[in-house]
C-alpha cells in the first residue's frame, strides 16, 4: 500500500479539477464544498492556475477530510487519466477502502440462485438469464461515493415505476423488499435496528444496509464439487455497507453452523460438536477479505438473540461505525 500524504492528495485533487472543470466551475466547486474563500487582497483567481488555486484553498486540510473531498471531486470529474490517478490514491490511502471500480451489485436474493452469463466478457457485462426475478441488480454507475438510501430509492422508484409515490413510500416499499431476503431472526434484528436510523434527520443520506450480497459468484452448485473442493468458500455476505472512499463494510451473523457440525435431526436436544475445519475456513476467508481492503465485523448469534441489551449493542456498533466513516452532515 503506497503512502498517501496530505500534500500528495492536495496536488492530485488540484490536477483532477484542473483537467475536469473550467476556471469558474473550479471556483464554484471549491466554494460549494465549504472551502475557505480565497484571499481578496491577493486577487486569487482560478484562471491564473486552477491547480495552484485549488491547492491553496485546501491548505491545512488533513488526510481524512481530503479523502472526503477527493470522493466529491471524483463524483464531478467523470473519467480521465488525472481522475483515475486520484481514484487510485483514494483507494490506496490508509482507510481508503477497496481498490478498483464497483461494477456489479447483486443482492437481496429471495429464491433460487440467479443464473449469470458474461454477455460481453471484454467489458465484464453481466446478464441474468434465469431466476432474475428473485434477485436485485443495481445497474447504475457509481465510483467512490456511498450507496445511500436516497440513491438506491431513486433507482427503486424507476425500476418499480413508482413515479407518483412519495419518497417515504418508495423507501418503505424498498425496505420491505430487502427484508424479504433475510434468512433468520438474527439478521432481522440487525436490519430492524439499522432501519430506525433512516427515520433520523438526514437518514436518506446514510449508506443503505444491503442484505444477501454476492461477493463472489460460482455458476455451478456446490454439490458439483467433492468435499472441500469448491473454489469459492464464501459467495454471499449477510450485509454490506458502501461508505464514501470505497470503504466496504461486511457484517456477518454467526450461527452454530459457522463453527460446528450440522445438527442431527434425530437428536434435537443434543448440541452438535465443534467443527475446527468450518471455523478455519471462515477465518481464512475473513483474512483474505481484509487484505483486499474490506472491513469485516461479526456478531455471534447468542449476543443477538439470547442476551440482554442486544438492540442497544447493535445501535452502539452502528454509531461507532458511522463516526469512523461517515462525514458529519453539513
Amino acid at each position: 500500500m503506497q503512502t498517501v500524504t496530505p500534500g500528495k492528495l492536495r496536488e492530485a485533487i488540484g490536477v483532477a479539477l484542473r483537467d475536469g472543470m473550467s476556471s469558474p466551475e473550479v471556483e464554484r466547486f471549491c466554494t460549494g464544498i465549504g472551502l475557505a474563500p480565497p484571499d481578496p487582497e491577493q486577487d486569487d483567481r482560478a484562471e491564473r492556475s486552477k491547480r495552484a488555486y485549488v491547492v491553496r484553498r485546501l491548505a491545512g486540510k488533513r488526510l481524512p477530510e481530503l479523502l472526503r473531498i477527493a470522493t466529491q471531486v471524483l463524483d464531478e470529474c467523470k473519467g480521465g487519466e488525472t481522475a483515475d490517478n486520484l481514484a487510485r490514491l483514494v483507494a490506496h490511502a490508509d482507510g481508503g477502502g477497496v481498490a478498483g471500480e464497483m461494477k456489479n451489485l447483486l443482492f437481496a436474493t429471495v429464491g433460487p440462485k440467479p443464473k449469470v452469463v458474461l454477455r460481453d466478457a471484454i467489458n465484464n457485462d453481466l446478464e441474468l438469464v434465469a431466476n432474475e426475478q428473485h434477485c436485485l441488480v443495481y445497474d447504475r454507475p457509481w465510483r467512490s461515493e456511498s450507496l445511500t438510501l436516497r440513491r438506491l430509492g431513486d433507482w427503486w422508484a424507476e425500476r418499480e415505476q413508482l413515479a407518483g409515490a412519495s419518497e417515504t413510500d418508495v423507501w418503505r416499499h424498498l425496505l420491505q423488499r430487502l427484508a424479504r431476503s433475510l434468512d433468520n431472526d438474527a439478521e432481522r434484528r440487525i436490519f430492524n435496528v439499522y432501519a430506525r436510523r433512516y427515520a433520523r434527520p438526514g437518514g436518506g443520506e446514510i449508506p443503505v444496509l444491503l442484505p444477501q450480497v454476492y461477493l463472489s459468484y460460482d455458476p455451478y452448485p456446490q454439490s458439483r464439487y467433492g468435499s472441500g473442493d469448491a473454489p469459492l468458500a464464501r459467495q454471499r455476505m449477510d450485509f454490506l455497507l458502501l461508505f464514501p472512499g470505497r470503504v466496504r463494510v461486511v457484517i456477518e451473523c454467526d450461527g452454530v453452523q459457522h463453527y460446528a457440525d450440522d445438527p442431527d435431526p434425530t437428536k434435537p436436544d443434543e448440541r452438535p460438536p465443534a467443527n475446527p475445519r468450518r471455523y478455519a475456513e471462515m477465518v481464512t476467508e475473513d483474512r483474505a477479505l481484509r487484505l483486499r481492503g474490506y472491513e469485516v465485523y461479526r456478531f455471534g448469534g447468542y449476543e443477538l438473540m439470547e442476551s440482554n441489551g442486544a438492540d442497544r449493542r447493535i445501535e452502539q456498533f452502528f454509531d461507532a461505525l458511522a463516526a469512523r466513516h461517515q462525514p458529519a452532515p453539513t
